[in-house]
Formats: structure tokens, C-alpha cells, sequence
């Protein structure tokens, strides 16, 4: 077999790149080792940036998104009782963000995907990535029980930290940047309408919580748990106490309580392996990179660096040039780096270090303080929070825009 661009995993970076691939007229195979039930029921992120949500309407992927998704102009952080509105269109220039599962996303594009596109082959273990320092790649796979070998111009990983891709690149030429926090995030999913029309963040003695939801009637809530907790050993009412405790307000507020349907525990983590190309190997998405879940980032670092790579890609064809796909690395890296530094502000602005002593308490408790109180640092958030530029050409605040034939924000 054999492609221009072989794409390992068909997460939503995965089938994102092929579509993007697709309507550039560049021709893609994509390797997805689980079935397609498997993929469109994975539970994963569901905050998308204004860029992602731009980049997802000019794929053609934005119909049901724009019609079932929910659009938040802002987010609540509270903190001794008290509830603060950030308003990120106010901040930053009219963005926002919008609340659409991952699994959504993913069930998008893959109708899209086998409806339009190139093949996308499920239950097609990737064995090994080789040839990368060559003229050609080669992806090694196990599908129906027998091995076959795509042969590609590209390869790019999108197989998440435990895939085959990364290991293709030189231990000798891999660093690696980690932190692991002392905590997790118990999360549930509810069949309960949301308790608050926005997101909040709560900051609490007992710990951090999140509101959040994914639907009108479905509501998502985290709340901070010690590391190595079992999900199991919380009950229903446990989960819901403490949530009313961590998110309680000094007025009428209330939680909604409704049926958990699912619950399970997160661990938090940040890492970050550079580079992110090695010759005809890019990584992209949590392949070369993850952060903490509170500062909603993943997925949508993930879309930045496949537009990166098309685009280099797109460039590459219409001019002869490669000096984008030889930036690659560089240019994703410098906003992955402002996308771990920001999720790893919020984390630690929000959840309670068990080791922390009174003097970093009052630190954070200043810290949300002077968010709250100064337009500046709340802007800082909101710019954060609804996405860094997705290349190195665009200006944070700038509106929607084309660019290499990809609308971007």
C-alpha cells in the first residue's frame, strides 16, 4: 500500500489531518488500531477553542458542532464563596469557546472521512514506524490477522504517549520534560441538566471541583482527588456531597443532583518530548505532548499542529520550499510551551496542594484575587483560555482569517 501522508491513529488530530489532507487534495491512509465503536465512544475533552472551532467549520466538519454545541462566552471562578464572571469576548476581542465532546468531534469526521476521503482502515495495529532518515517511510501493521507494510512520503504519529510513533525517534536525540501532580480528578458524567448556564472553576480548602457538561441535559463535574484514588470507593451521595461543599455560594445557588452514569479517575500530568519530527516523522497531539486537563488544552493542541503540518505541507507543493515542514518542530513547540505553562497557572491556582503550607494558600488565594479584580490579568486568562494563535504568523485578538487555504483564528 502505498500513500503520500500515512497517519497513525484516528483520534481527532488523526482524522482532523485527513480531512484537512483531503481537502487539499493530498491523499492520506489512516491506521486506527481499535474499532470504530471503540473510537466514537471514547470520553475525552470537550472545551474547543475559538481556533479549533474556526478550523473545524472550514473542513466542513461544523454543521452538527454549530447546531448541538454549546457556545460559552465565558467561565466562573470561585474561590470563599464567592462567584466571579471572566468574560472572554469582553477580553479578548470577541472570542470564545465552545462545549462539544471529543467523541462528537470524532464521529463527525469520521462520517465525513468514510463518506469523502482516503482509506481509513480500523482495527489496524500499528507495529513500528521505520525508514523515517530515508527517501520513503514505512509503517508496519497487523490488520484481519496478517502484516502489512504503507509505505508513505510522511508519517504522522497521532497514536497518543503509549503509541508506536515517538519510539521511532533516537533516544539519543529525545528529551523528554515531565511533572506529575499528587492529585487526580474524579470525574462523572450525570443525567442531570447543568447546575450553571458556564463552566466553573471552583477553589476550595478541601480541594479543587469543576462544573462543566456536555449537553443541555448531561452534566460533566471533576471534582480533585488524592492520587491513586479508586473511582470506585466513592458513592453516589460521597460525590455529590462534596460537590455541593467545594462549589457552595454565599447566595441562593444550588447543585443539581441527578444519576451518575460513569465515573472514573484522571491523573494529572505534563510532558513534553522534543522534537516533534524526526525526517519523514511528525509527531502530533499527545504523541509529543500532554498537559493537566484544567486549562482545557489537549484537543486543541493537538489541531494545532496538524494545521501546522498541513499547511507546511500545502507549502511544500506550491512553492517547492521545505523550509516549513524543516520548522515544524519549532513552530509547534513555541505554542505548546505557552499551552503547558498556562495549564500548569491554573492548576496550580485552583487545586490545593497537599503539602502546601498557609503562605502558599494566601499566594493563591492573592493570585485569584487579583485576577478578579484586574482587567489586565483576567484578560491574560481569557487569551489563554480560548487559544493561542494557531501558527507563528497570526496575532493574539485577530479575527477568523484564510490562510494556506485553512480559515484559522
Amino acid at each position: 500500500m502505498r500513500t503520500t501522508v500515512g497517519i497513525v491513529g484516528a483520534g481527532p488530530a488523526g482524522l482532523l489531518l485527513a480531512r484537512l489532507l483531503h481537502r487539499a487534495g493530498i491523499e492520506s491512509v489512516v491506521l486506527e488500531s481499535r474499532d470504530r465503536a471503540y473510537v466514537e465512544r471514547r470520553q475525552r475533552a470537550g472545551i474547543l477553542e475559538q481556533g479549533t472551532v474556526d478550523v473545524l467549520r472550514a473542513a466542513g466538519a461544523g454543521e452538527r458542532m454549530d447546531r448541538e454545541g454549546l457556545r460559552h462566552d465565558g467561565i466562573e471562578l470561585r474561590y470563599r464563596g464567592e462567584r466571579h464572571r471572566i468574560d472572554f469576548p469582553a477580553l479578548t476581542g470577541g472570542r470564545s469557546v465552545m462545549v462539544y465532546a471529543q467523541t462528537e468531534v470524532c464521529k463527525d469526521l469520521i462520517a465525513l472521512q468514510l463518506e469523502e476521503g482516503g482509506p481509513l482502515i480500523f482495527e489496524a495495529e500499528a507495529l513500528a514506524v521505520e525508514g523515517a532518515e530515508g527517501d520513503r517511510a514505512r509503517v508496519r501493521f497487523r490488520h484481519e490477522g496478517r502484516e502489512g507494510v504503507l509505505e508513505c512520503d510522511y508519517v504522522v504519529g497521532c497514536d497518543g504517549f503509549w503509541g508506536v510513533a515517538r519510539k521511532a525517534v533516537p533516544a539519543a536525540l529525545s528529551r523528554t520534560f515531565e511533572r506529575s501532580y499528587p492529585f487526580g480528578w474524579l470525574g462523572i458524567l450525570a443525567d442531570v441538566p447543568p447546575s450553571h448556564d458556564e463552566l466553573v472553576y471552583a477553589r476550595h480548602d478541601r480541594g479543587f471541583a469543576l462544573l462543566s457538561m456536555r449537553s443541555p441535559t448531561v452534566s460533566r463535574l471533576y471534582l480533585q482527588v488524592p492520587e491513586g484514588t479508586d473511582a470506585e470507593a466513592w458513592s453516589e451521595r460521597e460525590i455529590w456531597d462534596e460537590l455541593e461543599r467545594r462549589l457552595e455560594t454565599a447566595d441562593d445557588w444550588r447543585l443539581r443532583r441527578g444519576p451518575i452514569t460513569s465515573k472514573s479517575v484522571t491523573p494529572m500530568r505534563s510532558y513534553v518530548h522534543e522534537p516533534m519530527r524526526h525526517g519523514r516523522l511528525f509527531l502530533a497531539g499527545d504523541a509529543a505532548h500532554i498537559v493537566p486537563p484544567t486549562g482545557a488544552k489537549g484537543l486543541n493542541l493537538a489541531v494545532g499542529d496538524v494545521v501546522t503540518f498541513v499547511r507546511a505541507l500545502i507549502h511544500l507543493r506550491d512553492t517547492g520550499s521545505a523550509d516549513r515542514l524543516d520548522a515544524y518542530s519549532e513552530t509547534c513547540l513555541r505554542r505548546v510551551w505557552q499551552a503547558e505553562r498556562f495549564s500548569y497557572d491554573m492548576t496550580s491556582l485552583l487545586h490545593r496542594d497537599p503539602a502546601a503550607s498557609p503562605f502558599e494558600d494566601r499566594v493563591q488565594l492573592a493570585r485569584l484575587e487579583r485576577i478578579t479584580s484586574s482587567r489586565a490579568a483576567a484578560a491574560d486568562l481569557a487569551e489563554g483560555y480560548t487559544g493561542f494563535p494557531l501558527g507563528e504568523r497570526e496575532k493574539a485578538g485577530a479575527g477568523p482569517r484564510e490562510q494556506d487555504g485553512i480559515k484559522v483564528a
